[in-house]
């Protein structure tokens, strides 16, 4: 059995992950960070307490089981209420499920033990709805929100408001093909400072974030940004105010165990400031990657250029990484403990794409060892392809293995 670990946003490894599975003999778990606090996820974070369900819902999505209820479970995972939902509207069906109905609106009818753990999750949320209402001082906000997040919400009450737990009843109840674990399960709001100074309050901002500077800094706080009150301050003062504020996270318990175990850990591709950056941070991530001396450790840089990184070219991903992992330790681990290997894309398939540039001088001072290779999907051009990152991951693992008498470093 090869134990690998992918430390990966929600579709960042949409097409690295699949690919994993389909390997004889890989067991595979992902570490992914729950700060999503955009749409129906905020909506769901601020009304019921919790970390943002949506990024370890679409991992997990990606491991259902293809069996005969494949359809069934992958809509419901999928399922969004449309934008015009009512609030009414949204109670009704839930409670028309909740008290025996046969399915979900819009979902198909799900195995039998499936739906009876639902209905009490169901159950749960639609009790708790009404407090939350009243202490919110409005009504919950159904338009667009995706279905799978507000059973979450009932299953984190159910299980003693404990993330780890939560996911974990998920990937039983629905025998997933993988594991799926919170980098934490520390309740955090993301915020960020750009080079310019300019605060972007939120996960969702920095997502959205449409500039040529890049991003300075990230913070994790206790509570969401309250932007009135935060104009009050002189501008020079907002960073130094949300710095004060930083509360870093520990690392989750199932995250620790699974990179001690692991055989390989990969960095995945992605958005490197709301969905990397953050799990990098995590206090006991970076000391236990280096604690792993046995694993090959691999990079994947991106292909395409986003609004998070403008400018950033190959050698910028794998800086970026090790700044922001280092910053989770209070001693410096050298660079040959966390990373061995990046792989590098060299197709440029898409006319249309904005690719990220290969500044291969620039890794001089970065004991990592470049792996440069046609990554690219030829049926969705701009995108990784899967299985041509598990077969160059496969290749350096053996090679790893026969050279493990000798340290890497």
């Amino acid at each position: 059995m090869l134990n690998v670990v992918v430390l990966n946003g929600g579709r960042g490894a949409a097409t690295l992950i699949p690919a994993l599975l389909d390997v004889p003999g890989v067991r595979l778990t992902s570490i992914v960070n729950a700060y999503d606090d955009g749409k129906s996820t905020g909506e769901i974070r601020r009304f019921f307490g919790m970390l943002g369900p949506s990024d370890l819902r679409k991992v997990q999505a990606l491991m259902l089981r293809h069996d005969e209820a494949f359809a069934a479970t992958r809509t419901l995972f999928d399922h969004r209420f449309a934008m015009d939902t009512s609030n009414e509207t949204a109670l009704a069906m839930l409670a028309r499920f909740r008290d025996g109905g046969e399915a979900l609106n819009g979902v198909g009818p799900l195995p039998l033990r499936i739906s009876q753990v639902l209905r009490i999750w169901t159950a749960v949320f639609l009790d708790a709805l009404p407090l939350a209402e009243t202490m919110m001082g409005r009504p919950f906000v159904f338009a667009d929100c995706a279905l799978m997040n507000c059973l979450y919400a009932g299953a984190f009450l159910a299980h003693a408001r404990d993330m780890e737990a939560t996911v974990s009843a998920v990937d039983r109840l629905f025998r997933l093909r993988g594991v799926v674990l919170p980098n934490s399960c520390d309740n955090r709001w993301l915020a960020a400072e750009r080079e310019d100074g300019v605060i972007l309050t939120s996960e969702a901002d920095i997502v959205e974030l449409r500039s040529n500077d890049r991003i300075a800094r990230l913070f994790l706080l206790e509570r969401p940004v309250d932007t009135d009150a935060l104009g009050r301050l002189e501008p020079d003062d907002r960073a130094r105010f949300l710095a004060q504020r930083h509360t870093p996270v520990r690392l989750s318990a199932g995250a620790r165990l699974a990179i001690d175990q692991a055989d390989a850990i990969i960095y995945s591709a992605g958005t490197q400031h709301s969905s990397l950056y953050p799990t990098y941070m995590s206090r006991g991530l970076a000391a236990g990657i280096a604690a792993n001396a046995g694993a090959l450790k691999v990079f994947v840089t991106n292909i395409g250029a986003d609004y998070e990184t403008p400018r950033y070219r190959t050698s910028d991903f794998v800086g970026g990484a090790l700044r922001f992992l280092r910053l989770g330790e209070e001693r410096r681990i050298v660079t040959e403990d966390l990373i061995h290997i990046a792989l590098i894309n060299s197709s440029r398939i898409k006319p249309d794409e904005t690719y990220v540039d290969d500044d291969a001088e620039n890794f001089t001072d970065l004991p990592v060892e470049r792996v440069v290779a046609d990554l690219e999907s030829r049926t969705a051009p701009g995108k990784h392809d899967g299985d041509a990152i598990v077969r160059l991951i496969l290749a350096q693992l053996e090679r790893h293995d026969e050279a493990r008498p000798n340290a890497w470093h």
